[in-house]
Parts: C-alpha cells; structure tokens; sequence
C-alpha cells in the first residue's frame, strides 16, 4: 500500500510541477516596452471600456464567461463564426471626450501554444471619427498575460472573482516590432498606413461575468498618416 500511495503522491506533485511551469513558464514573460511608448511622433489616443455592459453591443456564442448585451442581441452560434466576439463601441480621448466610434472582431487563433505562453487572438477595429474619418486596424493580440495573472486567479479564488491592478499590452503582432497595422479608409486618413498598440488595465473580474472593471487602449503613431499632407 505504501508504494501505491508513494506513486500517487508522486504523480500529483510531477502534474503540480508541470502546471507550475506552463503557468509561470520564464520564457513567457511580458512583453517589454512598446515602440510607441517612446515615439517622439504624435500619437492618437482611442479609449474604451472593456466591459460587455458598458459598449452599445457585444455578441458572441451566448455560452462563453462573457455575456452578449444587450439581452436580444443576434449571437454568433453558426459554425464558421462560433469562436468569435464582437463588439460595438464608443471611443473617447484622453481628456475623456468621446470622439468616436469603433467595432472590433475577435477570433481565437490557430496559432495559440500555451506551452510557449501564446494565447493568440486575432482581431480587427473599424474606427469611424466623425469629421476626420476612418481607420482600420488588423492585429494580432497575445491575451496570455491577463489569463494568467487575472483569469487563472480569478478561478483558484473562492469567491470566484480578482481584484487587483493589472495591465499590459495586448497587441503582439503582424508588425516586426510586435505592432498592429493600421490602414486609413477615407476622410484624411485615406490611403495612410501607421501602427498601433492596444493595451488593457483590469481592477475587477468575475468567472460568472467576465470583466467587471476592465479599460482598453488604442494608441496610434500618426508620423505615416501625415507624412503625405504636401504631396501634390
């Protein structure tokens, strides 16, 4: 009997180490310092609440921690659109003001390997700025970070839910330097390309809703957006 117990304890601890590891993996850390962080180029701010409740719409299947809203809005249950959130928004600069309007698409990504720390999303913003114009924003966003340090917490919690402060940078990609792509539609934005970082802050989650008290943050380099103005 010693032996068998030997070998179950033994297992339990190697499967412990094992999730230890992968959780905490060294070689997943954060990402460092965004580029745009220390631009000297000017920078357009977009922020928004991360909250499904807060947006003016937010669908998904219907049976993911974050419920769509409002209550009747359309889900997306058919098969080729099942793993993806959409949500409508409105954006607001820095000083609060809200200044526009945005619609982002979010799909989970084949490219997720959580032994390399990536939990890959891909995901798509159609920003409308009355009186200016339009930008599109393609990105690829790494969300290993906050399900590691918020989510997982929020699950090993007895009252199912963390609070704390929390923030990091969402964006990881297509650009070299782990920057999204940004594409102008129209207005003066039209036909410029420029990059951009979104990033989130969390204070509140909940494994029964989802963010409770969670903001986001799109910054763009406007250097290549106005590169142009003098080109006849």
């Amino acid at each position: 009997m010693k032996y068998v117990l030997a070998l179950i304890v033994g297992v339990l601890v190697g499967v412990l180490a094992a999730f230890a590891l992968l959780v905490y993996n060294p070689l997943a850390g954060n990402r460092g310092l965004t580029p745009l962080a220390v631009s000297d180029q000017s920078l357009m701010q977009f922020n928004y609440s991360g909250v499904a409740a807060a947006s003016i719409a937010y669908t998904n299947d219907g049976e993911s921690t974050t419920k769509p809203h409002p209550a009747k809005v359309l889900q997306l249950w058919e098969a080729p659109v099942r793993r993806t959130d959409a949500m409508m928004t409105v954006l607001s600069d820095a000083r609060g003001r809200i200044v526009g309007l945005g619609i982002k698409y979010m799909s989970d990504s084949e490219k997720t390997n959580i032994v390399n720390g990536d939990a890959i999303v891909d995901s798509v913003w159609h920003i409308v700025v009355p009186g200016r114009g339009t930008l599109f924003v393609e990105q690829t966003e790494n969300h290993w970070g906050f399900l590691r340090d918020v989510v997982l917490p929020a699950h090993l919690s007895a009252a199912d839910s963390w609070k704390g402060n929390w923030s990091g940078d969402m964006t990881a990609g297509p650009g070299a330097l782990g920057t999204a792509r940004v594409i102008g539609g129209s207005g003066e934005f039209a036909q410029r390309t420029a990059e951009a970082v979104e990033s989130r802050t969390a204070k509140a989650y909940s494994t029964r809703q989802g963010a409770i008290s969670v903001e986001g943050r799109i910054m763009i380099e406007m250097q290549a957006l106005a590169a142009d103005n003098d080109a006849p």
